[in-house]
């Protein structure tokens, strides 16, 4: 009996392609530099520490020590997540005295959080 992949090969060696034009596709494809920096962009919220910090921020503007309380995790660990986000400019910051306060960088970054809260709310 074959399996699944053995199906997959088959269909995909009988398959001859589709009428569509394939130039168009090309030429309107996202560019292999846009590509990866979207690639890197998403890696930042493949961790669940950094999508918890965004989540925090998504309510209101925070300090480290008000991070690490609400997310029970050290200040050092935090600080990292905070850096990798900052360097994404998910995240950014803002100094008030000896106190620096992290925000969302922008309402794009509450929206995509936003859309995949909810595209993963309704399975």
């Amino acid at each position: 009996m074959p399996n699944s992949m053995d199906k997959q090969e088959e269909c995909d060696a009988q398959c001859l392609g589709s009428d569509a034009d394939l130039s168009r596709v090309k030429q309107e494809m996202i560019g292999i530099g846009a590509a990866t920096e979207m690639a890197d962009w998403f890696k930042a919220f493949s961790d669940p520490t950094r999508i918890r910090i965004i989540a925090a921020l998504l309510q209101k503007e925070l300090c480290v020590h008000d991070l690490t309380v609400v997310l029970e995790m050290g200040q050092s660990a935090v600080s990292h997540q905070l850096r990798g986000l900052r360097n994404m400019r998910i995240v950014k910051r803002r100094k008030q005295g000896k106190t620096v306060y992290y925000s969302l960088d922008d309402t794009h970054i509450e929206q995509i959080f936003l859309q995949t809260l909810q595209h993963i709310g309704h399975a």
